[in-house]
């Protein structure tokens, strides 16, 4: 990861994260200028397979500032390039793990924008109180270590 532009921290508390996978966007130019902005929104999104491909679907991409005549609607589905062995084997673990595909993290990859997809099945609210309780148990004794140095 060369820049981070984005990270969807609510799928990791939504969601146990099985695999991940790094895929590339089919993005128009002004959407890149919009990115390059900061104006995306990936925490309501997911990856959905039509036909043999993989879209990233509901990620809100706002308007490029200084767009002229041309506008994109800002929940375009946006097609992810990956190679056909690693979308089959994305498809058969999905298929056999009934999981879901959701997008993790958005970055600069050089000069391309690449996105982190990570294969995931959801969290029930016991296990979502297990991670908060195991959050606050570290930080307080990463204060009790600091305050004893």
């Amino acid at each position: 990861m060369d820049k981070l532009i984005i990270k969807n921290r609510k799928a990791y508390h939504d969601y146990h994260i099985l695999d991940k996978f790094e895929a590339g966007l089919g993005l128009k130019g002004h959407e890149v200028k919009a990115i390059r902005e900061g104006k995306v929104n990936i925490r309501e999104a997911f990856c959905a397979f039509e036909s043999n491909e993989l879209f990233l679907v509901q990620a809100h991409i706002s308007p490029y500032s200084h767009r002229g005549y041309v506008q994109h609607d800002p929940l375009r589905k946006k097609k992810l390039l990956l190679h056909k062995s690693e979308l089959n084997r994305l498809r058969k673990k999905r298929d056999e793990q009934s999981a879901t595909i959701v997008p993790l993290a958005m970055y600069w990859k050089g000069n391309n924008i690449k996105l982190e997809i990570g294969l995931a099945k959801g969290k029930r609210n016991v296990d979502k109180r297990q991670d908060i309780a195991a959050k606050d148990a570290k930080r307080q004794m990463d204060r009790r270590m600091k305050n004893r140095d």
